[in-house]
């Protein structure tokens, strides 16, 4: 199966709903404003800055086309963002390096937007490098970290109880894990009987993707609680995806 995320509708999208100020993503006065700049947000409202020791490095896992990654790097001396789409990390990269990247909003059919994604200037860019990686199969060396960030990842990911079980030998002590997802469980993504929600307890009680995390942090990480974090993807004019990705944060033991 193809892997949507090289086409160039969902670069389109992702770059806009990374880099896109609020009148380009959402015109309508109307409209849930409260739910773009997601990727600014899930750093600016999680992320334990105090606690954060000097020359901390973080863990951006599955980076998509960049932002939180770059706002990670306002707070931390070295940053790698992750993704296992090649088109986006060389995305990354060109942002990276120069600091803005044009592209196309799509309006109605084949009437397109000419757009400019740019890295606030404030932040330096130096501090954020871009590899591509199966956050199922994380390759070796990849050293610990003193934040892992794992945004809207879980749910699209084909063993995530194989990830989570990688991310005790990633973070390190008192180290910072932040899990954030609308928990949206599909079988194009996930086979069913990987899903962290859907099944029932020795009580009979349904089980969700929190509890299940839960479970599975439970020996190594501290549950200090969830933030609810709106979101909000244009794909055109007027269509757009409004979800509410809830993110738990977690301190490595």
């Amino acid at each position: 199966m193809s892997n949507p995320y090289e086409t160039e509708k969902l670069l389109s999208e992702y770059l806009l709903f990374h880099y896109g100020t609020a009148g380009e993503i959402l015109p309508y006065e109307f409209g849930p404003r409260a739910a773009v700049d997601f990727p600014l947000r899930v750093v600016q409202e999680t992320l334990d800055v105090p606690a954060l020791p000097a020359k901390a490095r973080a863990l951006d896992l599955g980076c998509a086309v960049g932002r939180s990654t770059f706002e990670l790097a306002r707070h931390c001396e070295e940053v790698l963002g992750l993704d296992f789409s090649t088109r986006f990390i060389r995305t990354c990269e060109t942002l990276r390096d120069w600091g803005e990247m044009a592209y196309e909003r799509a309006e109605e059919g084949t009437l397109m937007t000419p757009l400019v994604a740019k890295v606030d200037r404030e932040i330096d860019r130096t501090r954020a490098r871009f590899e591509v990686g199966d956050a199922c199969n994380l390759r070796g060396g990849l050293g610990t970290f003193d934040v892992v960030l794992m945004a809207n990842l879980i749910d699209r990911l084909p063993d995530p109880a194989k990830c989570l079980a990688a991310l005790p030998g990633l973070v390190r002590a008192g180290g910072q894990l932040i899990i954030a997802s609308p928990y949206t469980w599909l079988e194009e993504y996930t086979p069913r009987e990987k899903w962290l929600a859907g099944r029932f307890n020795e009580s009979g009680e349904p089980v969700g993707t929190l509890a299940s995390l839960k479970e599975i942090l439970s020996a190594n990480f501290v549950f200090r609680g969830t933030k609810d974090l709106p979101l909000l993807i244009r794909e055109h004019a007027r269509k757009f995806q409004w979800s509410v990705s809830q993110a738990s944060l977690w301190r490595r033991r």
